[in-house]
Parts: structure tokens; sequence; C-alpha cells
């Protein structure tokens, strides 16, 4: 899967899943702002990216993550783990 399939499939599971005007999701944007996130939301989005990627994440892995870039390379980084096992 290539970095610009797995930023589409991103932003659209976003747009439904919270509910954000597609507009709003740029990458140098604060994800957790744009979406308002709280901590029911962060349970929701591992259960979409375990489902969407078929990989595991542990909250952890949110801690780095500030922009919609830093999402979309953290997803394209697990995806090529996966894909390389």
């Amino acid at each position: 899967m290539t970095k610009e399939e797995i930023t589409t499939k991103v932003n659209e599971f976003l747009v439904e899943e919270f509910e954000v005007d597609a507009i709003k999701i740029q990458p140098q944007s604060n994800m957790r702002e744009t979406l308002d996130l709280d901590s029911l939301d962060y349970v929701d989005l591992v259960v979409v990216i375990e489902s969407n990627f078929g990989f595991k994440v542990v909250g952890e892995d949110f801690v780095g993550i500030q922009s919609f870039q830093d999402f979309y390379d953290y997803c394209h980084t697990k995806v090529s783990q996966k894909t390389a096992a």
C-alpha cells in the first residue's frame, strides 16, 4: 500500500467516523484539535485503524502524533512493517 493510498484511506475513515469536514484535514493541522478527540475517541480511532489496516495499536503509539502527517507516517510505517514480516 502506497503512502498516497494510506493517506486517502485514513482521511476517508476520519471524515466518516469523526464527522469532520474533509477540508479541515490538512497534513500540518493538529489532529487532536481538528477532530476534537477525547479519550473515548482514541479508543474508537484504535478500533478503526486496526480494522482498516490490520495492525495492533497501543496507547503509547499516540504520544508522538501531533499532526495528521504524523498519523499518516505512523500508519505507513506500521503497514510497511506488517507487509515486510
